[in-house]
């Protein structure tokens, strides 16, 4: 059996972190989903789990500075909507407060699963977003964006989402965005979207976020091996039994 901790696994930790473009990010992706074997409800119960526990490492309960510990998870359509909503459940069992705005619900099965599973928590859902963002900064300790992420077309973002990012771009409070900051291009540093001051990478980190200066957790730990040195991620050593590194 291969021992992962060995000198030749110690020497892979000195190379520089792998920086994935999209295309890298959707490779692993499927590979894990077709050849490993892993479930898409799997990978995104154990990201947006993940999540949460970064969400209470770099905004610990103690820390926030509203009388309720609330916390706003904005969600889009697609993938990283539904990690949101796991991290939206997971928050409420670590004792936050979250509400969740979601103006455009997916017809995707296990989109729906995870949705109930927030209502069932009696977790509530916001019928829309107030633009006065005044009104944001003073119900929320932070948001969590989980809109638009790495599959999204930067290039083209529509309503709601467009007018969701002007507001954002006002709000007072932090902001800790899920992969890649909604409204950036996954390959290149952020030009116009909106600055998180956490960003939660999941498997490794994508071209956008090399010149992150935030906040950077890493959610990687669960990658296979073999896939980690097919990718060259040289992924740095997680502390502990912890799933997430900061970066």
């Amino acid at each position: 059996m291969m021992n992962h901790s060995s000198a030749d696994g110690e020497a892979e930790n000195t190379q520089p972190l792998r920086y994935l473009s999209k295309g890298e990010a959707a490779a692993i992706e499927a590979e894990l989903l077709k050849d490993y074997r892993f479930g898409q409800q799997q990978l995104i119960e154990l990201w947006g789990q993940a999540c949460a526990l970064a969400i209470a490492k770099a905004y610990p309960l103690s820390s926030l500075t509203k009388k309720q510990p609330t916390v706003l998870v904005i969600c889009g359509p697609e993938q990283n909507g539904s990690i949101g909503l796991v991290c939206a459940r997971h928050l409420r069992i670590f004792n936050f407060e979250p509400t969740i705005y979601h103006p455009k619900r997916s017809a995707h099965s296990l989109h729906q699963d995870f949705t109930v599973q927030c209502e069932k928590m009696d977790i509530p859902f916001l019928s829309y977003l107030p633009t006065e963002v005044q009104l944001i900064n003073d119900a929320y300790n932070l948001v969590i964006d989980a809109m638009l992420g790495p599959e999204a077309d930067c290039s083209n973002i529509k309503e709601p989402y467009s007018g969701i990012l002007v507001t954002l771009k006002q709000a007072k409070i932090p902001i800790a965005s899920v992969d890649v900051p909604s409204g950036w291009d996954v390959e290149e540093a952020n030009q116009d979207g909106i600055n998180p001051d956490v960003l939660i990478s999941l498997m490794a980190p994508k071209k956008c976020a090399s010149t992150f200066l935030g906040k950077h957790f890493l959610v990687g730990r669960f990658l296979p091996y073999d896939i980690q040195k097919k990718y060259e991620l040289n992924l740095p050593d997680f502390p502990g039994t912890d799933y997430l590194v900061k970066l």
